[in-house]
C-alpha cells in the first residue's frame, strides 16, 4: 500500500465504501474472457471469471477485469505479455506500451488483481465517518510512545472492521491465488507460456508464478527485485525483513552527489528541526502547508523513488530551509481506498509477521538507526498484519529456486528504498536461473529510464537472450 496517496485520498474525503461484498458469480472455464463494449481509448476491455478457491471450487467465483493493448503490427506480432505495475493494491487493467518495439510485436495484457480497481474487492466501511480512523492508522508512522499507543488502537479499529464486513473474498487474496488467477488468463489469451513484466509487487508475482508453474514460465522480466524468501517468511515484520531503508541513505546520498553545490542541505539538521514541530512552507500555488516530520520523511521517499524527480527533491530541501523558497506543490490520484485494503489483505496473507504490534516499536528503533526517518516509516507500513487475522490456503511461500526458462531481474545499484539492490542481488541466486541487469542510478524501477536496459527488454522478449553476468547500464 502506498502511505503518501492513501493520506492525499482520506484528506480530500474520499468516498465510503459500499456496504458488503457483490455476490459470487457463476464459475468460467479459463476460455471465457467476456468482452466490454466501452473502454479507454486504444485498450480492448473485458472480464474473466475465475474460482474464489482453488482448493474448494464450490466456494463461488469472483471477477478479474482485464485489458488489452493490441500489437500494432499485428502481421509480425509474436504473441502476448502480461503485465503488473506493482502495489499490492495498484490498478493494473490499463499496461502501459513498455517499449516501442514490444508494442510494435506484442499485445500487452493488464488486469487488476482480485481486490483491486475493477475486479472483485472487500468492502471494509460502512459509514464515512470511519475513514477518519483510517487516516490516522494508516500511513504514518509514531514518534513518541504515545502516539505509538493511539496507533495501535487506530490500527486495530480498521482491522477489526475489515475483519468484520469485508467478507469471504478477504481470505483469498494471497499472490499464491493472484498467480493462479494470471495461470487461468495465460490459458484465456491462448499462451502456451506466460509472458510477463511485473515491477514492485509484480515482481513478487512473477516469482510465485514462476515457482508454481514452472514449465509455464516463458519470458518474466521482473523490474524493482522484491525477495521472495524474506517477503514470506521471518520472524521479524515483514517490512522490517525487507530493509528498503538501508538504500534510504544510499540514494539520498546519489541525488547529493549529483545536486553538488546546489543542494547544500544537512538532512539530519533538517529532521532536527520537524523533531521540534512542524515547518510551514509556501508552494507553487501559493498555499500554505504544514510539513511534519512524517510528511517530509514520505515526500522525500517518494522524490527519491525516482532520479529524475531531483529538481523537486530539491526544491522541496530549499523550502524547508529557506522560508523565502516556494515548495513543489504536492498532488496525485485520488487512491481507492478499498483497493489498498485489498492490497493489505494480499500482503498480511502472505508474509509470516508477528501478532503482538507493540514490537513494531523495537523494530523501527533499529531501522531509524540505519535509515533515519525511512527505517519507521517503512516498518510501521505492515503494523495492520499484527491484528488483522486473514489467511489464504492457497498461499504459496517456497521453494524458490525451481528450474525455468532463464528470468530477466532489473534494478538499480545506486539504491531503492521500496525494493532494495541488495535483495535483487539475493533473489538472483535464490531462483532456478535468474540473470541481473541492473542501471546505475538510485530509484524505483529501470524500464524507460534507459536505452540500454530497454534494449535489453526488446531482445529478451523477442528472442529469449539475457545479458552477460554483472552487465551495468547507464541511464537515460
Amino acid at each position: 500500500m502506498n502511505p503518501r496517496k492513501l493520506r492525499v485520498a482520506l484528506a480530500l474525503g474520499a468516498a465510503a465504501s459500499a456496504v458488503a461484498l457483490s455476490a459470487p458469480v457463476a464459475a468460467a472455464s479459463p476460455a471465457g474472457i467476456v468482452w466490454e463494449d466501452s473502454c479507454q481509448a486504444g485498450y480492448q476491455c473485458g472480464h474473466l471469471d475465475v474460482p474464489l478457491s482453488y482448493q474448494d471450487p464450490s466456494a463461488g467465483a469472483v471477477r478479474i477485469a482485464v485489458s488489452r493493448l493490441p500489437a500494432t503490427d499485428q502481421a509480425r506480432k509474436l504473441g502476448t505479455i502480461f503485465s503488473n505495475p506493482g502495489g499490492p493494491g495498484s490498478s493494473g487493467r490499463f499496461a502501459p506500451v513498455l517499449t516501442p518495439e514490444l508494442h510494435r510485436r506484442f499485445d500487452i495484457v493488464g488486469f487488476d488483481p482480485r481486490g483491486v480497481g475493477a475486479s472483485s474487492k472487500i468492502h471494509c466501511f460502512t459509514d464515512p465517518s470511519q475513514l477518519e480512523v483510517l487516516r490516522r492508522a494508516l500511513g504514518t508512522f509514531p514518534l513518541t510512545r504515545d502516539a505509538e499507543r493511539q496507533q495501535i488502537a487506530d490500527t486495530k479499529t480498521v482491522t477489526d472492521l475489515c475483519e468484520r464486513n469485508a467478507g469471504p473474498l478477504a481470505n483469498h487474496l494471497s499472490t499464491g491465488t493472484i498467480a493462479r488467477d494470471l495461470d487461468r488468463l495465460r490459458a484465456a489469451f491462448g499462451q502456451s507460456k506466460l509472458r510477463y513484466y511485473g515491477k514492485s509487487y509484480g515482481t513478487f508475482l512473477g516469482e510465485t508464478y514462476a515457482n508454481l508453474f514452472p514449465g509455464r514460465a516463458g519470458s518474466l522480466a521482473l523490474d524493482a527485485v522484491d525477495d521472495p524468501e524474506r517477503w514470506t517468511t521471518g520472524s521479524a515484520p515483514m517490512s522490517y525483513r525487507l530493509r528498503g531503508f538501508e538504500d534510504g541513505p544510499r540514494s539520498l546520498q546519489s541525488f547529493l552527489d549529483v545536486c553538488g553545490e546546489d543542494c547544500p542541505f544537512d538532512y539530519d539538521e533538517i529532521l532536527d528541526r520537524l523533531e521540534r514541530g512542524p515547518i510551514t512552507v509556501t508552494d507553487t500555488t501559493g498555499r500554505q502547508v504544514v510539513v511534519t516530520y512524517q510528511s517530509a520523511i514520505s515526500r522525500i521517499h517518494d522524490y527519491l523513488t525516482d532520479a529524475r524527480s531531483a529538481p523537486e527533491l530539491a526544491a522541496f530541501l530549499r523550502a524547508l530551509t529557506d522560508p523565502a523558497t516556494h515548495a513543489p506543490a504536492a498532488g496525485g490520484a485520488l487512491p481507492d481506498v478499498d483497493s489498498l485494503l485489498g492490497g493489505g489483505a494480499t500482503l498480511c496473507s502472505d508474509a509470516d509477521n508477528p501478532r503482538d504490534p507493540a514490537v513494531w516499536w523495537d523494530y523501527a528503533r533499529k531501522a531509524d538507526r540505519v535509515g533515519r526517518g525511512f527505517g519507521p516509516y517503512d516498518v510501521y507500513k505492515t503494523l495492520p498484519c499484527a491484528t488483522w487475522d486473514v489467511a489464504d490456503t492457497g498461499r504459496y511461500a517456497g521453494p524458490w529456486n525451481r528450474p525455468t526458462a532463464p528470468i530477466l531481474l532489473l534494478a538499480n545499484r545506486q539504491g531503492d528504498l521500496e525494493t532494495p539492490y541488495a535483495g535483487a542481488r539475493r533473489t538472483e541466486r535464490l531462483l532456478g536461473n535468474a540473470r541481473l541487469l541492473s542501471l546505475d542510478t538510485y530509484g524505483h524501477g529501470s524500464r524507460g529510464k534507459s536505452a540500454c536496459v530497454d534494449a535489453w527488454l526488446d531482445r529478451y522478449f523477442t528472442t529469449g537472450a539475457v545479458p552477460a553476468p554483472g552487465t551495468v547500464c547507464a541511464p537515460a
